[in-house]
């Protein structure tokens, strides 16, 4: 997960030029300007940066402006003295030069003088009269070194007489003045000799340098303690957040052996219960209204209930061990399906208030010409109902209207077919958190090597990708394009998957062991995590096979893999993030990113067919997502 760079007191090179840039425009500066109070401009000054992606209050807007203001002028009074070397010191100098220059020389005395009218004036004007008094003290030369607090210099109403000691040749008297009001005059300017004597004792090139250096290195220790504490925080929050995964994995463990038990103690047939006791063992009931399960070799070929419900009254210890095994394999494959799900759970980022828009996903869709419009809109809509922030369509200039008109909420950008499209979309890729190639794409030459060469551009900047359609129409030509790249998940269909087998082992496929054939084209293609879709969905990443066996239905409508491969897309950002940040190390997170996705589409299709029947399509399935995804990952 990336970090939120708007957090606490630091500001970023990013979000300090945008600030600058916004209150450098000319109605901001305008409305500095000519009013009293200046709350409400640094309202609208963080209202606009918090438009532009970054939430600060106008509070610290307005000490952040403060800030580079004061470092702007004292380095700008050391480039007059050190002939232009000091602006090195200030980062944002040639900006706030820019601004600065632009705004009229303010006399301080006048704002001090139009406050004395009352308090709340003052406190409106804090600002500008500190802008002021800069400029006044760089227009007069005198030493802008800045004081924490205002001191005000008073003499005493009552005159203080004052000896003076006169000498005259070798005597001394000592001569007390009669004026008392000309003693206070002399004392009054006695004392500006004092000021200037002790400046000359101190150069003010060596105040400068002393006070940049010490103003530098206060602000340079606080954001340091700042910085600390906050990652103090996240370690807690971390660590609690692991504790509270291990004792869901401790709970998890004692309800599966508990639940395991159970079904073992009730098949296990005593030999002394007498044959009053046969209906204990109806466990073997369910199989009667589900049919018979692969794993069990039945010796009769009767299927019929009434059969089963006679071996009920007579039973055959063979069936019952047969029954006990059915259970334990069952049993056995839902708590690795449990332990799936935790791993999903975990990975999932909360719902804050403190995040900003595209924290928790920016999902690239490339695909859609002028054939195939759905596809592309099918995936982005998804990835964006499963929790992804913002979803950009990479399409031809033929499709773009088009997928526009289907939502307001995608970003689409017609630059697939242009001469320069790796170009445009290279652009958007340091914004992308993950990438889905194929839907729609289309089987254009010039398509295919464009969405080749941002497969490349991605792989450098090692972006998760999730390649499904016509993306493994260009794997199956050119297989190097994608292999042994780890971030990379292909989910082909059955015939996806034939046409990628042959062409790298140059013979026809056994079809009577998928497991085996997904196996062997993993390895081939280096360890890629591949989803072989079908009746059950096979997921592996050439170390073993994971069957993702939650209900669907028997409706195979168009579309339903757009929905897989863009929800995919949203849950592979997800799950290398958490891997990055240290939650979980023994799984492949293409692996957890895959069958997570694979059991939503699952359940979504499961959802809208008990809503539709027959009917049933994927805009049906999409309506479904926020509601399957509660019900698998939220409860």
């Amino acid at each position: 997960m990336q970090a939120n760079t708007t957090r606490g007191f630091l500001w970023s090179d990013v979000e300090t030029r945008t600030l600058l840039n916004i209150w450098g425009e000319q109605d901001i500066q305008a409305a500095l300007d000519g009013n009293f109070r200046n709350s409400f401009v640094y309202r609208d000054v963080s209202r606009r940066l918090g438009a532009m992606g970054f939430e600060r209050t106008p509070e610290q807007c307005r000490v952040r402006i403060k800030s580079l203001k004061r470092q702007y002028l004292l380095a700008k009074e050391g480039n007059l003295r050190n002939n232009g070397q000091y602006h090195k010191i200030c980062k944002f100098y040639d900006t706030m030069e820019r601004i600065l220059s632009n705004r009229p020389a303010l006399d301080p005395q006048e704002f001090i003088e139009s406050g004395a009218g009352g308090e709340e004036a003052v406190d409106g004007l804090e600002e500008d009269v500190e802008d002021a008094q800069d400029v006044y003290s760089e227009s007069t030369g005198e030493c802008p070194y800045p004081a924490e607090t205002e001191v005000k210099l008073e003499y005493p109403t009552v005159p203080i007489p004052i000896p003076v000691k006169v000498t005259v040749g070798n005597n001394s008297t000592s001569i007390r003045p009669q004026n008392s009001s000309q003693s206070a005059g002399n004392l009054s300017a006695r004392t500006p000799k004092r000021a200037r004597k002790r400046r000359a004792n101190f150069p003010m090139e060596k105040l400068m340098e002393q006070f940049l250096e010490q103003s530098a290195q206060a602000e340079e220790n606080f954001y340091r303690m700042e910085e600390q504490r906050l990652q103090a925080e996240d370690r807690r929050r971390e660590a609690e957040h692991a504790r509270e995964l291990h004792m869901l994995q401790m709970l998890g463990q004692m309800f599966s052996s508990i639940s395991s038990s159970r079904p073992g103690s009730a098949a296990t047939p005593s030999k002394t219960a007498p044959p009053a006791r046969a209906p204990v063992f109806s466990s073997a009931s369910p199989s009667c209204t589900r049919g018979q399960s692969s794993n069990l070799r039945r010796t009769s070929p009767q299927t019929d209930c009434f059969t089963q419900q006679s071996q009920l009254l007579n039973p055959d210890p063979q069936a019952l061990v047969f029954e006990r095994y059915y259970s334990l394999g069952s049993t056995s494959h839902r708590g690795m399906d449990d332990d799936m799900v935790t791993l999903i759970k975990s990975i999932i980022p909360p719902l804050t208030s403190k995040k900003h828009k595209g924290q928790d996903g920016r999902i690239g869709i490339i695909g859609g010409c002028q054939d195939y419009t759905g596809a592309p809109y099918f995936a982005a809509i998804s990835a964006l109902k499963v929790g992804a922030d913002l979803s950009h369509v990479f399409c031809t200039k033929d499709a773009a209207t088009v997928i526009k008109s289907y939502s307001p909420e995608l970003i689409v950008h017609p630059v697939l077919d242009s001469p320069n499209a790796v170009e445009e979309i290279e652009k958007w890729l340091p914004r992308l958190h993950g990438l889905v190639v194929g839907p729609g794409l289309g089987r254009e030459d010039l398509l295919l090597k464009t969405a080749k060469e941002v497969i490349e551009k991605s792989k450098a900047r090692d972006i998760p990708i999730v390649i499904d359609a016509d993306g493994l129409w260009l794997v199956t030509q050119q297989p190097s394009v994608i292999q042994g790249y780890q971030k990379g998940i292909l989910t082909p269909n059955f015939m996806e998957f034939t046409r990628l087998y042959e062409s790298l082992h140059h013979e026809p496929m056994d079809s009577s062991d998928h497991q085996r054939n997904v196996m062997q084209l993993s390895v081939a293609m280096g360890n890629l995590t591949l989803v072989l879709k079908g009746e059950q969905d096979l997921i592996t990443d050439g170390s073993k096979v994971i069957s993702c066996s939650v209900e669907g239905s028997g409706r195979r409508c168009g579309g339903q893999g757009d929905l897989l491969s863009g929800s995919m897309g949203v849950f592979a950002h997800w799950a290398h993030a958490a891997s990055a940040a240290g939650l979980f190390r023994s799984v492949n997170p293409s692996v957890v990113a895959a069958f997570g996705a694979c059991s939503l589409t699952r359940q979504c299709n499961s959802q809208a067919f008990q809503r539709h029947g027959r009917s049933t399509t994927t805009s049906d399935m999409i309506q479904e997502i926020g509601s399957a995804f509660r019900k698998l990952y939220e409860s």
